[in-house]
């Protein structure tokens, strides 16, 4: 769905890295997301709790989702969302280390946990009569949690090593990592979700319990149950388990956090790698994310999104790969789910011997035409149409659409907001994409990034024999 929700659709799982009706045809009437709309309801503590309908299998998958992401850390303990995530696994005082993923194991079913900016999530697929046993444990490491350093410190290595593996020994990650940093000058966004290498090291038991304490509460938090489930059942058993957990009430309403200043020079990122065997091109722009677009903004940026970089009939790849033969892949998307300003981003990769400055020009001139001239209506209705179909697609997983939701709602949106988002997407008009070129994709809010390969490396003499 929207990069604010089509991120949400194709990989909200991924964000644990570090850093997921019919279809109408134009001029028919616009479909909504869901024939039914989920059910809501909120606690006595404050937890908000969406159940979304689908009896296709007698499956059901709960996910929590905690309003607390990297973007939330205390300065120079960055990686310290993402360090939690991996300890709330280490059980409580009611459930023991390992009892938790065992019985999900058991039962024959699925779990896994992710951590993103602005939030952090767990979720568990079971059967549906394993639900009930998925909330108690769930609820009562909500609060519960047991940290030992005979525990602590050993997922600290974890991380560490993911962090070596995922980071550390990828180009591509690394570039990305110091993209980011140059865009969000003031705004934590800037820092990394897996967190920088000498601030993970210095993470303890204090540091993840603080945060714990200070986050992990149901009034900062919102359950989604999608699947074989009905709401009236549903809400006595949510009652009973999370119901009973106490807010915490030092947690604010609002979430706030320094904001970026008004971009005023374009930067530029250069990367060199001995291991790189692919150079790229990246350009990230600043830009309002879903929640803090004026209205249409973030549909016009959707739409942008997928005319200049979705696919082999984008402007963009047209361009770059087919007419001038630049580039064996080139792409652009809009990644809106975030609470604070977002990024557009535009990819390339460069053929053996082309020079980014052509590459660049090409980008350039694509991007100056869409800010000048309106979009043709054959255009625009196709991919109008494609990012209908993908919000269409996306209901035919039921994890998706818990993703989905949770996603959109612990970054500031409504459920009225995802379920109107095919609508908004059919309302975008050519002078709202031109509007959206002009505005966000000016030079100045942007960070470009270059990764070469490192030449200069010495060579290794060969052995005599």
């Amino acid at each position: 769905m929207t990069s604010s929700f089509r991120l949400a659709v194709r990989s909200v799982a991924v964000v644990a890295l570090l850093l997921a009706p019919a279809l109408t045809i134009s001029g028919a009437r616009a479909q909504t997301v869901t024939a039914k709309p989920p059910t809501t309801f909120k606690l006595d503590n404050g937890m908000q709790v969406v159940v979304i309908e689908d009896h296709r299998t007698p499956v059901v998958t709960q996910m929590i989702w905690y309003k607390v992401g990297s973007a939330d850390e205390t300065p120079g303990k960055s990686g310290l969302a993402h360090f939690l995530e991996h300890l709330m696994f280490k059980g409580t005082a009611k459930h023991p280390v390992g009892e938790f993923s065992q019985t999900v194991q058991r039962v024959g079913g699925e779990e896994n946990a992710f951590t993103s900016t602005d939030y952090t999530g767990y979720y568990q697929r079971i059967s549906k009569d394993q639900l009930g046993k998925m909330m108690e444990f769930e609820a009562d490491r909500m609060t519960g949690l047991v940290l030992k350093d005979e525990n602590v410190l050993p997922e600290r290595d974890v991380v560490l090593e993911e962090y070596n593996m995922r980071v550390a020994n990828s180009p591509d990650a690394r570039l990305s990592e110091q993209i980011m940093a140059a865009l969000y000058l003031n705004h934590p966004y800037g820092r990394p979700i897996i967190g920088w290498h000498q601030e993970i090291e210095k993470l303890d038991r204090e540091d993840a319990l603080a945060f714990y304490k200070r986050f992990y509460a149901p009034n900062n938090a919102t359950l989604i149950i999608a699947g074989d489930v009905d709401p009236q059942e549903i809400r006595p058993m949510v009652e009973r388990t999370y119901g009973v957990v106490p807010a915490q009430p030092a947690i604010p309403e609002r979430r706030m956090r320094p904001q970026e200043p008004t971009p005023a020079a374009p930067r530029t990122v250069t990367l060199a790698d001995p291991r790189v065997e692919q150079t790229s091109l990246r350009r990230y722009y600043l830009v309002p994310s879903a929640t803090t677009a004026a209205a249409g903004e973030s549909q016009a940026l959707d739409v942008l999104g997928q005319l200049i970089g979705g696919g082999a009939n984008s402007y963009l790849y047209r361009a770059l790969v087919i007419d001038k033969q630049l580039a064996i892949n080139a792409g652009a998307s809009y990644q809106g789910t975030a609470l604070d300003s977002a990024q557009f981003m535009i990819s390339a990769s460069p053929k053996p011997g082309a020079e980014f400055a052509d590459i660049e020009k090409t980008i350039d001139t694509v991007i100056a035409d869409l800010a000048t001239n309106p979009v043709p209506a054959a255009d625009l209705e196709r991919v109008k149409t494609q990012l209908v179909a993908e919000a269409t697609y996306a209901q035919d997983s039921q994890a998706s659409l818990a993703r989905w939701y949770g996603a959109a709602l612990t970054t500031g949106l409504s459920v009225e907001d995802i379920r109107s988002w095919p609508d908004r997407i059919k309302a975008v008009t050519a002078e709202q994409v031109r509007a959206a070129a002009q505005t966000w994709l000016d030079k100045k809010r942007s960070v470009t990034g270059y990764l070469i390969k490192d030449t200069s490396a010495p060579k290794r003499e060969e052995k005599r024999s």
